[in-house]
C-alpha cells in the first residue's frame, strides 16, 4: 500500500481514527510510525502465523496493519504515561480471537520494548481438588468456567506484586488436559521485569446486574432452576469486583451477534474431528454453549457493559465471518 493510500484510509473510518488518536495533524507521523514497526515486527509475526496458525502471514496482514500495530502503539504509549505497569483487560467470547490477538499484541509491544505478559482467566482456576469440593457443594458447577471456579485471591495477588514493580513473579498456568480434560494447575511461569499484562477472559470486567432481570430472561435461561443459577452466578460475579479494580483499561471483543459464538465454537470442533482429534458433537456442544449463556447470558450482562464509559476503553466489533468490525471508543483517554 502506497503512503498516501494509508494515509486517506487511516482517516476514512471516522471511529478506527479516534480510537487509535490519528487526527489528519498527525496522521502522516503515525503511518510512519507504523511501518516502521510492520518490519520490526513482521519476522516473529510471519513465524507466528505459519507455526500457531498454518496460515500465510499474508492472509494476517491487513488485520496486522489496520487493528494489532495501531493498538499495541497505543497501549505501549498508555504504559508510558502510567510509569507503572499496565493491567490491560480483554474480555471477549467463545471464537472471539481474543487469546490471538493476545500473542500477537505480545510481539509487538516487545518489539517495541515492553514486557509483555498474557495471563488468562483461565490461569486462575482453582485446583481440580477445589474443584471437586465445589460440585460437591453445588451440582450444578459441572464446567469450570462460571464465577466461583476461580481463585480469585490468587488473580489479586499476582497483579499487585506486578503493579507494585516486584519482580519476579510467579504467574500461575492452567492445564487443561490435566485429569482427563478437568484440568489443573500447573507449574507456574517465572517472569520478571514485566511491563504490561494483558489479562484476558470471557467474563473479563463483567459487572453484577440487577437480579430482577432474570425474572424475564431471554432464553436458555427459562426454567425457575435456570433463573435460580443465573441470580447465583450473577451474585458470585461481586467476588471478582476487586480483580477487575486492578485493570487500567478494558477492551472488549464484541460478537455482532452472541450467538455466533455457538457457530465458531461448531467450526473448531468439527476442524478438530476433521484432523482426527476428538472433539464434541453438535449436541454436546449446544448444551456447553447454553450452560455458559445460562450462567451469564451476553444480551444481559455484555450488551450493557459495552456502554459503559466507566468501565470500557475500546469496543472491538466482531462480525459473523470472524472479521474485524467497528472500533468504537467508549472512554475517552
Amino acid at each position: 500500500m502506497e503512503k498516501q493510500q494509508a494515509i486517506e484510509a487511516a482517516l476514512a473510518d471516522g471511529l478506527r481514527a479516534k480510537a487509535f488518536g490519528i487526527t489528519p495533524e498527525n496522521v502522516d507521523e503515525m503511518i510512519e510510525k507504523r511501518s516502521h514497526l510492520l518490519k520490526s515486527v513482521f519476522p516473529a509475526f510471519s513465524e507466528f502465523c505459519q507455526t500457531t496458525f498454518q496460515v500465510e502471514p499474508k492472509e494476517m496482514l491487513q488485520v496486522l496493519w489496520d487493528l494489532w500495530l495501531p493498538l499495541g502503539i497505543k497501549l505501549a504509549s498508555q504504559r508510558q504515561q502510567l510509569e507503572r505497569p499496565l493491567i490491560q483487560g480483554i474480555l471477549g467470547g467463545q471464537g472471539t480471537g481474543k487469546t490471538t490477538m493476545s500473542k500477537v499484541l505480545s510481539l509487538i509491544l516487545d518489539q517495541l520494548g515492553y514486557r509483555t505478559v498474557s495471563l488468562s482467566l483461565d490461569d486462575l482456576y482453582k485446583t481440580y481438588s477445589d474443584r471437586l469440593l465445589l460440585t460437591q457443594q453445588d451440582p450444578r458447577l459441572i464446567w469450570r468456567g462460571p464465577p466461583g471456579t476461580h481463585d480469585v485471591d490468587l488473580g489479586l495477588n499476582v497483579l499487585d506484586q506486578i503493579r507494585q514493580l516486584q519482580s519476579p513473579v510467579m504467574l500461575p498456568r492452567f492445564d487443561k488436559s490435566a485429569f482427563g480434560g478437568a484440568g489443573d494447575r500447573t507449574t507456574p511461569e517465572i517472569v520478571t521485569g514485566v511491563d504490561i499484562v494483558l489479562f484476558e477472559g470471557w467474563f473479563v470486567g463483567v459487572q453484577p446486574i440487577n437480579p430482577d432481570v432474570f425474572d424475564t430472561a431471554p432464553p436458555p435461561i427459562i426454567t425457575d432452576e435456570d433463573k435460580a443459577f443465573a441470580r447465583d452466578i450473577n451474585h458470585r460475579l461481586y467476588n471478582y469486583l476487586p480483580l477487575w479494580e486492578r485493570l487500567d483499561s478494558l477492551i472488549v471483543l464484541y460478537p455482532t451477534d452472541y450467538r455466533c459464538s455457538l457457530e465458531w465454537r461448531k467450526q473448531a470442533e468439527q476442524q478438530m474431528i476433521a484432523a482426527g482429534k476428538s472433539g464434541m458433537s453438535n449436541a454436546e456442544i449446544e448444551q456447553f454453549v447454553n450452560y455458559f449463556w445460562r450462567s451469564l447470558h451476553p444480551e444481559l450482562f455484555i450488551k450493557p457493559l459495552v456502554k459503559d464509559a466507566t468501565l470500557v476503553d475500546l469496543v472491538i466489533e466482531i462480525n459473523r465471518d470472524r472479521s474485524i468490525g467497528k472500533l468504537i471508543q467508549i472512554r475517552n483517554s
